[in-house]
């Protein structure tokens, strides 16, 4: 539970916001004026908040997900209320008191989402209704058969691209990627899908396109060949190409309960998906872990946790040779202020992570990685993370220096060294989250 008096940061608050928007709205309502009837308990806050109709809108949290109701229109989670409320909270100045209970509106939703919770964990602990096993079988065979079919299928396009040369792949457009992709789908084979569309975009990427085409060509054969060969590999390498190829799979791993530290959370999205990556680290079993969450295209998903907060909860693991991915189990507490960070290495063992990482999972873009002691410095016109002690450095990936995130950086530096948490890959380094020297509270940069 939150200790009373023991609250969040304006930034941690902020993090959690859907999108620049939300977090620019909320931000207006984070003073006392809008709002009435405000009151905080060891695992809630809740308020009344005026709005542009008769009735002020009612919003309550519960900080044990958190979890969010706003009685607005708004579809977006949290909504502006909802983060004007939390920064209002987090200020402490008195406009949110401590009270010994919340009124009923907030109460009997607070209430209903924990007796649900309970029973959920109930029902998962009872017997469930046995699946058929062998309807389940040929469900299985019968995808196996399609995917097998589309890889097989996209060999020999791959194979005609080469043997045409690499400069037909610029002439014919994207529209021939697009119509691979869709077999791809048909084929029930998601993750060849997206890899494929990704292929159409190269072409029009610039300089030296051709190597990058050839290189993610070679990867996409590599990932075909190891469904079609499946049989002969260890059953962790099996399960990757599995989960590569996007074929379905569950968290099976035993659950693993330890106090994980929100090391970080962004939202990428397409046409169809928003999917949200959560970064946690184990402070007691030293080990880091993903949580992936997924929206409708142009909706932030539900699960949001608040960065620098260290979280007391089980995690279970999915199967597959060196992957992190992890599902959120059950919770024993609210998120709380931790003042911790993960140990942190060098630029060059950042890289040594990354290579070792690719022999268990070839196509793995990244690792996550906390870098200590380092320095953000020009580089001509781009930026890298210099090790303060060390002859070495690691440049910023395009999409990182395109992010308001590094002007953040720069300025938490201010050219002295700082420990950085991000992703570590054959692009160069992401920040994601940064801590100054002797600092405990950590600054999100996305």
């Amino acid at each position: 539970m939150t200790e009373q008096g023991v609250r969040w940061t304006a930034d941690q608050v902020l993090a959690l916001a859907p999108d620049a928007a939300s977090r620019k709205a909320g931000g207006r309502l984070g003073t006392a004026g809008p709002w009435s009837g405000s009151g905080s308990g060891k695992e809630s806050v809740w308020g009344l908040c005026k709005g542009s109709g008769s009735k002020p809108y009612q919003t309550v949290i519960d900080l044990t997900g958190p979890a969010y109701r706003c009685s607005c229109p708004s579809r977006k989670f949290p909504c502006k209320h909802a983060l004007g409320l939390l920064l209002l909270w987090a200020a402490d100045d008195g406009s949110v008191p401590v009270r010994a209970e919340p009124p009923e509106w907030a109460e009997q939703w607070l209430t209903g989402r924990r007796d649900r919770a309970e029973d959920k964990r109930t029902e998962g602990g009872g017997s469930a209704p046995a699946a058929d096993p062998e309807a389940a079988r040929r469900r299985a065979e019968r995808r196996a058969e399609r995917v097998t079919a589309g890889a097989t299928e996209l060999e020999q396009r791959l194979a005609d691209l080469l043997r045409g040369g690499l400069a037909a792949a610029e002439q014919a457009g994207y529209g021939l990627w697009e119509e691979t992709a869709a077999r791809m789908v048909d084929a029930q084979a998601p993750g060849l899908a997206a890899r494929v569309r990704d292929l159409g975009a190269i072409p029009a990427s610039g300089a030296g396109w051709p190597a990058r085409l050839l290189e993610e060509c070679a990867l996409l054969h590599l990932l075909d060949q190891g469904w079609l060969r499946r049989e002969a590999l260890p059953e962790p390498l099996a399960a990757t190409v599995r989960s590569r190829l996007g074929l379905p799979a569950s968290a099976d791993g035993p659950p693993e309960r330890d106090r994980w530290l929100v090391l970080a959370q962004y939202d990428t999205a397409d046409t169809k998906l928003t999917t949200r990556r959560i970064w946690l680290y184990g402070t007691a079993s030293h080990r880091t872990r993903l949580l992936l969450s997924y929206g409708p295209a142009g909706r932030a998903p539900e699960l949001s946790l608040p960065v620098g907060l260290a979280l007391d909860a089980e995690l279970s693991a999915y199967p597959g040779a060196g992957q992190l991915r992890a599902a959120l189990g059950e919770r024993f507490g609210a998120p709380v202020p931790a003042g911790l960070r993960p140990p942190g290495t060098s630029t060059a063992e950042a890289l040594a992570r990354y290579g070792t990482a690719l022999r268990e999972d070839p196509w793995l873009e990244s690792v996550p990685v906390t870098l200590e002691q380092v320095v953000p410095v020009p580089d001509g016109e781009q930026w890298q993370l210099a090790d303060a002690e060390e002859d070495a450095a690691l440049p910023l990936t395009r999409a990182a220096r395109s992010r308001p995130g590094l002007w953040r950086l720069l300025a938490l530096s201010g050219g002295a060294p700082v420990t950085v948490f991000g992703e570590c890959g054959h692009r160069g380094f992401t920040p994601l989250t940064a801590w100054r020297e002797g600092d405990g509270e950590a600054v999100p940069l996305c």
